[in-house]
This record gives structure tokens, C-alpha cells and sequence, in this order.
């Protein structure tokens, strides 16, 4: 399976209707990938809270319609990282959009645990309550979706490893300052969870917090297989599915767990 993380830088100069058509003219150019995937909130910036409310957009608005747009003439199932969606109750919500490389809404996930301890994303936007699978048809691998800050809770990872992921897709707006963080934990995730890791971050700097970049694909025993640079780029990487059954065939830890454990003396 071929994968292309497009690493897209933010800048304030540059207008979101712009971005978006940069961003689609970069999907277009994976024709011959599997799956590509774009970072969070890539068309307002993670951290551009004042800019939430303005930018807000349906589940059917510019930035889908464009993506959908994009999936279909490059064929390539595309995560297109995620959007701030205003739903049908008004509410915000940090929103993952897959797409089929029919061009169509395939599978959406409304990010679980928000950043911000009470403020910024956390105060703004409200919380999903689903953890979400997809299966990709033409690789036929089912993967596991997350945004960035769930990256710290291990145990969503392991209720999409128990609903059958074999790929973790991770977009974030990950701040430099914390870049070992980001490394550390996807490597983490993808050894406990004995699955590859494709976490696909920003560059470039969101509202003065400059991002950390460092998009990273991981494998199922934990090791780096390509890892970008601070800057904007595309890592493009070839992937073997069945590195992950092989895995937890010769190492089989999952089966191991135990998931009532005994209560605390």
C-alpha cells in the first residue's frame, strides 16, 4: 500500500479558499497512492480559535466539496484531515472527513478529547462520542481514526485495535515546542497497539504557535519507517498490510491483555 502524508504549511497571509485549492492540487498530484492525508484543521489553523466560528463550515460546505472534488480525479482514498464543522445543532466540532476514491463522504470523526484545559479548542468546540473505524476498500485494511491531542489517550487506540484497525491516521497541529512528545507517542501507539501509525502534522505557524511538523509514519514494531522535516512536504512511503498480522502472530501481546484488572489494594 502506498501512502502520501501532504505536511501543508499554514500561514496567516495565505486566505482558506486559497489553501484549499493548494491543498487539492497536491491530492491530485497522488494519483498512484493508496491513501493520502491531509492534518488537522489545515484551513483555519489549529490554534486560530478566534478564526473557529468564522470558518465554520457543513459537512457538504467549501472545503468538503473541494476534497471530494480532488479524491475522485486522483482515485485515492483520501483523509482530508479535519475541518471546523458547525453541525446541525449549531455546535462546533473538530471534524475528520474520509473520502472514497469515488469522491464520496465515506466515514466522519468528531475529535474525542479536545486541547486547551478549559480553554481554546476545549471551550469552543464540543466533544465527540464515537470512536471511529473504516474499512478501505482495493488495500482492504480497516483503519483507525484520531486528531492529534487523542494521540495521549491510549486507551481509545485500544478500542479501535479491538474494532479491527490495522492503520492508525492521526492528523494534528502539533506545536513545536512539544515535537518529543509527538514523536515518542506515536511510536508508543503503534507498539502497543501493534498496528502502523501514519500522524500527519502541520508546518508553518498557527496563530504565533509554530507548528512542529515531523509528519511520521510508524510500524507495528514500533520503528520510524519515513519521518519529514519541519517544513512543508510530502512523505510518500510504501507499506506492507500484512506486516501487521505477521506481527501479532510471532508476538501475539494483544491476546494477553487483561482487561478487568484487579482493583487496587
Amino acid at each position: 500500500m502506498r501512502a502520501a502524508l501532504l505536511q501543508i504549511a499554514v500561514r496567516p497571509q495565505e486566505p482558506p479558499a486559497a489553501r484549499r485549492e493548494r491543498a487539492a492540487a497536491l491530492v491530485r498530484e497522488q494519483r498512484g497512492a493508496d491513501l493520502v492525508v491531509l492534518p488537522e484543521l489545515w484551513p483555519v489553523g489549529a490554534f486560530a480559535f478566534d478564526s473557529f466560528a468564522e470558518h465554520a463550515e457543513p459537512l457538504d460546505g467549501p472545503t468538503a466539496t473541494a476534497m471530494s472534488a480532488a479524491a475522485l480525479d486522483a482515485g485515492v482514498w483520501l483523509h482530508a484531515g479535519s475541518i471546523v464543522e458547525r453541525g446541525p445543532d449549531g455546535a462546533l466540532y473538530n471534524t475528520s472527513l474520509l473520502f472514497a476514491p469515488d469522491g464520496r463522504l465515506h466515514r466522519t470523526y468528531r475529535k474525542i478529547h479536545r486541547f486547551g484545559f478549559d480553554r481554546g479548542e476545549a471551550a469552543l468546540m464540543a466533544r465527540g462520542d464515537e470512536t471511529v473505524t473504516a474499512t478501505l476498500a482495493g488495500p482492504d485494511l480497516t483503519i483507525g481514526l484520531a486528531t492529534c491531542y487523542d494521540l495521549r489517550f491510549p486507551e481509545q487506540f485500544r478500542l479501535l485495535v479491538d474494532a479491527g484497525a490495522q492503520f492508525l491516521v492521526i492528523p494534528a497541529g502539533w506545536p513545536a515546542r512539544r515535537r518529543a512528545h509527538w514523536s515518542l507517542l506515536a511510536r508508543a501507539r503503534a507498539v502497543e497497539s501493534q498496528a502502523y501509525v501514519l500522524a500527519c502534522g502541520t508546518a508553518g505557524t498557527h496563530a504565533g504557535v509554530e507548528q512542529a511538523g515531523h509528519s511520521v509514519v510508524v510500524d507495528p514494531w514500533g520503528e520510524v519507517v519515513a519521518e519529514a522535516g519541519p517544513g512543508e512536504e510530502t512523505l510518500l512511503v510504501d507499506l506492507d498490510p500484512a506486516l501487521v498480522a505477521k506481527t501479532r502472530d510471532e508476538f501475539p501481546v494483544l491476546r494477553d491483555r487483561v482487561l478487568g484488572l484487579p482493583r487496587p489494594r
